[in-house]
């Protein structure tokens, strides 16, 4: 949180001036559409317990996350979350068996296991070192051009997948290349993770844009069009945090 949430608090109003420019409003008021919004919420009536107790759990997991996922981990506090859920009849086992893509679970899986591998079997140091020496030439072999490299990887693997797969299979890989190349280990591993959700390229970059391409309003090369420009923005915001925020914070 200390570290991130600020970087994305910089980049928030440069995202949505983009946006903005990238893709002209149709519309200047939303005023109708917000009146028919606010005669549906009328007519539905008062929020029933089952609403609130939904609200509370909600509320609970995600300061769980914030202040208790060190101690007990996210995973944990994760499943005990949707147990509340399920146990208290907020939402059936049905429901929770037919949404869930157990696909993207084993792709998770297959992922960490990968990376574990590539640590284990020497892989990682090996493509570390030769990633190293394809930027050695470039007087990108440290420092800011080190940073730039370890982003601009992480931003077109995590536009082929999950940024939870991306991470796990080249976590292994951006520390070992922190080792070689003598630099921080935590700068380069922020840099990975926060470089992970610039997937704003394709489709099945995120599951955000999945769903947002799912409702009709957009084309493929709509995501293209702005993302370039957001992945550009936000590489070059992180790059300055990191280069004079971070080290605030002791890195």
């Amino acid at each position: 949180m200390a570290y991130s949430y600020p970087v994305f608090l910089m980049q928030l109003p440069l995202v949505t001036l983009i946006l903005f420019v990238t893709f002209k409003p149709e519309y200047k008021s939303l005023n109708r559409a917000v009146a028919k919004l606010r005669a549906q919420v009328r007519s539905d009536g008062p929020m029933a317990p089952a609403d609130w107790m939904a609200i509370l759990f909600f509320v609970l997991i995600l300061l769980s996350w914030i202040f208790a996922s060190e101690v007990v981990g996210m995973g944990t506090v994760a499943i005990l979350g949707a147990a509340a859920f399920l146990i208290s009849g907020l939402v059936k086992w049905e429901d929770v068996n037919s949404g869930v893509n157990w696909g993207v679970v084993l792709l998770y899986a297959a992922a960490i296991s990968l990376g574990v591998q590539m640590k284990d079997t020497g892989a990682a140091q090996w493509i570390a070192e030769s990633f190293i020496a394809l930027l050695t030439p470039i007087g990108a072999d440290h420092g800011i051009g080190l940073w730039a490299a370890v982003s601009a990887l992480t931003t077109g693997v995590t536009n082929t997948m999950s940024n939870g797969a991306a991470v796990a299979v080249l976590g292994p890989i951006v520390l070992k290349v922190a080792s070689v190349a003598g630099e921080s280990p935590i700068v380069i591993g922020f840099i990975t993770a926060v470089s992970s959700s610039f997937a704003y390229l394709t489709v099945v970059g995120t599951p955000a844009c999945t769903i947002v391409f799912a409702a009709g309003y957009l084309k493929t090369g709509d995501f293209l069009t702005a993302g370039w420009r957001m992945v550009l923005m936000s590489t070059a915001v992180m790059l300055i945090a990191a280069a004079m925020y971070w080290p605030l914070l002791g890195v």
